[in-house]
C-alpha cells in the first residue's frame, strides 16, 4: 500500500512543478539571464548524469571500462562524428575493454 502512496505523491508533485512553471509570468522568462540559464541547464544536467553514471559505483569512485568508453566518445565528438557513431564507438570500446580485463 505504501508504494501507491509514494506513486500518488510523486504524481501530485510532478503536476505541481509543471503548474508552477506555467504560472511564471512571461516577462520573467524573457530576461537575458533566465534565457541563458535555461539554455545551459540541460547541458549541465546531462554532464552531471554522465559523470555520475560513469565514475560512481554506489558510494565509491571507480575508473573502469565505462571511462574508456566515455573517452572514446569524447574523441569521436571532437572529430565531429554523427551521434550514432559516437554512441557506437563508446559501446564498442567499453565492451572491448571489459573483454580484455576479464
Amino acid at each position: 500500500m505504501s508504494i501507491w502512496i509514494a506513486v500518488a505523491v510523486t504524481a501530485v508533485g510532478c503536476y505541481a512543478v509543471k503548474l508552477a512553471g506555467l504560472l511564471v509570468p512571461a516577462g520573467a522568462l524573457e530576461r537575458p539571464l533566465v534565457r541563458r540559464l535555461a539554455a545551459l541547464l540541460p547541458v549541465a544536467l546531462l554532464a552531471a548524469l554522465t559523470a555520475q553514471q560513469t565514475f560512481a559505483d554506489g558510494h565509491a569512485l571507480v575508473v573502469d571500462a565505462r571511462a574508456a568508453g566515455l573517452a572514446a566518445a569524447a574523441v569521436a565528438l571532437l572529430l565531429r562524428a554523427p551521434f550514432l557513431v559516437v554512441v557506437g564507438t563508446a559501446v564498442v570500446v567499453t565492451a572491448g575493454v571489459r573483454a580484455l580485463t576479464g
